[in-house]
C-alpha cells in the first residue's frame, strides 16, 4: 500500500508541477479550440506510455548512463520547444475566428506537438525512471508495474483534459483571443526559455 500512496502522490506533484506540456495544452486550446487541447492532452499522456515502456525494459537506465545519447534527446528535445516557442512567438493576431467551431490546426497536428513535447523531454523521463528505481522494487509484480505506468498516463491525461476544457472555455477564449498578440508572445517565449534551459541543463551523471 505504501508503494502504491508514494507513486500516486509523486506522478500527482510531477503533472501539476507546470512545464512544456502545460504551455503547449494552453497554446493548443487557446489558440485553435477544445478539441486541439484536448488531443494535445492525449499525446501527452501517450507520451508517458513511451517512456514508462523503455524504463521497463531498461533503456531509460542506459540512456540516463551514457552521456551522448542523454544529450541527444536532451538536444533534440529543447530543438522542438525552441522551434514551437518561436513559431507560436511571430504568429500573427488572427482578426476573425469563429469560436463556435474549432480550426487552423489538423488532429494529428494537435495529438503530435503533445506526444512530441513529451515523448522528447528528458525530464519525463527522469520523473518515470526515478519513480521505477526509488519507488518499485524488484519484487513488484510486471503486471503492477504496467498499472503504475497506466496511472501515470491517465493522470497526465485528466489533467490536462482539465487544463483544456478551462482554456477553450468559449468567453474565456474570447477574452484571450482579442490579447492573442501579447500572450502568443508569452507561451512562445516561455516554450522557448523552456528548450533553452532544457539544453543547458546538466547531463546526468
Amino acid at each position: 500500500m505504501g508503494q502504491i500512496i508514494a507513486v500516486g502522490v509523486i506522478t500527482v506533484l510531477a503533472v501539476i508541477s507546470p512545464g512544456a506540456d502545460f504551455a503547449m495544452t494552453i497554446r493548443n486550446s487557446y489558440l485553435y479550440g477544445r478539441s486541439a487541447g484536448i488531443l494535445a492532452a492525449v499525446g501527452i499522456s501517450l507520451g508517458v506510455l513511451v517512456h514508462v515502456t523503455y524504463t521497463m525494459v531498461g533503456v531509460g537506465l542506459l540512456v540516463t548512463r551514457t552521456p551522448l545519447l542523454f544529450t541527444v534527446m536532451k538536444l533534440v528535445g529543447a530543438a522542438y520547444l525552441v522551434y514551437i516557442g518561436y513559431k507560436t512567438f511571430v504568429t500573427k493576431t488572427q482578426v476573425q475566428i469563429d469560436l463556435s467551431a474549432d480550426g487552423g490546426l489538423s488532429r494529428s497536428g494537435a495529438l503530435r506537438t503533445g506526444f512530441l513535447t513529451n515523448a522528447l523531454n528528458p525530464k519525463t523521463m527522469l520523473f518515470v525512471l526515478s519513480t521505477y528505481t526509488q519507488v518499485v522494487s524488484a519484487d513488484t509484480p510486471v503486471v503492477q508495474q504496467v498499472g503504475y505506468g497506466l496511472f501515470m498516463s491517465v493522470a497526465h491525461l485528466l489533467w490536462f483534459a482539465l487544463v483544456a476544457l478551462f482554456f477553450s472555455h468559449q468567453s474565456l477564449r474570447a477574452r484571450l483571443l482579442r490579447r492573442q498578440g501579447v500572450l502568443n508572445k508569452a507561451i512562445g517565449t516561455v516554450l522557448v526559455g523552456l528548450g533553452i534551459a532544457l539544453a543547458l541543463s546538466p547531463s546526468v551523471q
